[in-house]
Order: C-alpha cells, then structure tokens, then sequence
C-alpha cells in the first residue's frame, strides 16, 4: 500500500490473483459438493464427506486436496462411487 492509502499497480495485481484463486477452489468446492450430495443424499452427508480423512487420499479430506488445488483427483475419485 502506498502512503496515500491507495493500493500500488503491483498490490492490486496481487490481490486481484488472490481473489481469482480463491473463486477457482470455491468453484471446485461446491461442484464437488453438488456431486457428492447426489450420491450422499443431502446436503449434511457431502458435507460430512468433504470434511473425512480417506485411506483414498491417504488420510487427508477432499477439502484438504481441493485446497491444494487437487480437485480433480477427487472428481475422479467421485465419479468412481457414482452407481
């Protein structure tokens, strides 16, 4: 931040690309959610699901692996419990 309180050109940049990154794991996060919740059944279940340490993740959760910006090793491992 400059002196005057306003954000520089590189500050903005910054928190532009934080944002945008932040928006891109959410996207994932609730698109993953929405697949779960149809296999799971409620909105309850695929969150208690996101929240799981799996042996498949090797004990992390799928919001752990979301966060890393892993979300399609868990899309993948959705797609493998779909019926």
């Amino acid at each position: 931040m400059s002196k005057d309180g306003n954000l520089s050109p590189e500050g903005l940049e910054a928190l532009r690309a934080r944002f945008q990154e932040q928006s891109r794991k959410a996207q994932a996060y609730y698109t993953i959610m929405h697949q779960v919740r149809a296999i799971a059944g409620s909105d309850d279940a695929a969150n208690a699901w996101m929240n799981a340490a799996l042996p498949a993740f090797e004990g992390k959760t799928p919001a752990e692996l979301v966060n890393e910006g892993r979300e399609e090793a868990v899309l993948s491992h959705v797609g493998s419990l779909k019926p």
